[in-house]
């Protein structure tokens, strides 16, 4: 019997199927997604009120929330930071919001993606779902889960109250911008930031600079990673891109 979706199942593992947790106070959002999660071969559940998430993922532990902002009960940005400080399951922010301090916040509260619903493709969400999903996989066969992945970073402490970073146990002399990008990069490793974002976020007024400083914070946070270990690569290039922080 042939499908209703314009894609088929590809690259799907045999055996059992990764577990989407969905977070949307939109019943007919939530249906769509979900349909098209169970049609490229993934388990699905559904949540509508945020103040039901924190103990679902307690307790059923999914391999990744797709988490809406705007939710009855409690917001979505809560939420992922109060995930985050017991759990490193992946999570995608979907939001109607589309500024880009918006997605910024998300990605900085430890979301691993971020998907504007306008305009909205369900074929995307899948196929960002597929891509978090495969990374994860990669991490585990590597590290042995995805906390002792992000453990591998772990030689790099940012202490954003105390507004010091160390790595590998030895202080590092940082400007304020360089903490900041720093603080930005490590709040969401393996996800690629634009040197626009990045600007954004590290000047009060991004004009006034243009984006090829962000090259030159990332040089000199490089040589101060690189004088505690010559062989670091925590910071690398995604050409044509930006940056990101590697575990």
């Amino acid at each position: 019997m042939s499908t209703p979706f314009p894609f088929e199942a590809k690259g799907v593992d045999i055996g059992a199927p990764a577990q989407v947790l969905v977070v949307e106070d939109e019943p007919k959002l939530a249906a769509l997604l979900m349909d098209y999660l169970r049609a490229a071969g993934y388990a699905a559940s559904w949540l509508a009120d945020g103040s039901q998430v924190i103990a679902h993922v307690r307790q059923q532990t999914p391999d990744l929330v797709l988490l809406d902002v705007m939710l009855p009960g409690r917001d979505g940005m809560s939420l992922c930071r109060e995930l985050r400080e017991f759990s490193d399951v992946p999570i995608i922010m979907l939001t109607a919001r589309v500024e880009e301090v918006d997605r910024l916040e998300g990605l900085e509260c430890g979301a691993d993606d971020y998907i504007c619903k306008t305009p909205f493709s369900p074929r995307e969400v899948v196929a960002r779902v597929k891509a978090i999903l495969r990374r994860t996989q990669l991490q585990m066969q590597q590290g042995g889960s995805t906390r002792h992945a992000r453990q591998a970073m772990g030689a790099l402490r940012v202490d954003a109250d105390a507004y010091r970073a160390y790595y590998k146990g030895e202080l590092l002399e940082l400007t304020p911008v360089e903490f900041r990008l720093l603080k930005i990069l490590s709040a969401s490793p393996g996800h690629t930031f634009s040197r626009d974002q990045l600007l954004a976020r590290l000047h009060d007024d991004p004009r006034s600079v243009n984006d090829r400083t962000v090259d030159s914070h990332v040089k000199n946070l490089r040589r101060k990673l690189e004088a505690v270990d010559p062989h670091s690569e925590l910071i690398r290039s995604v050409y044509g891109v930006g940056f990101r922080l590697e575990m």
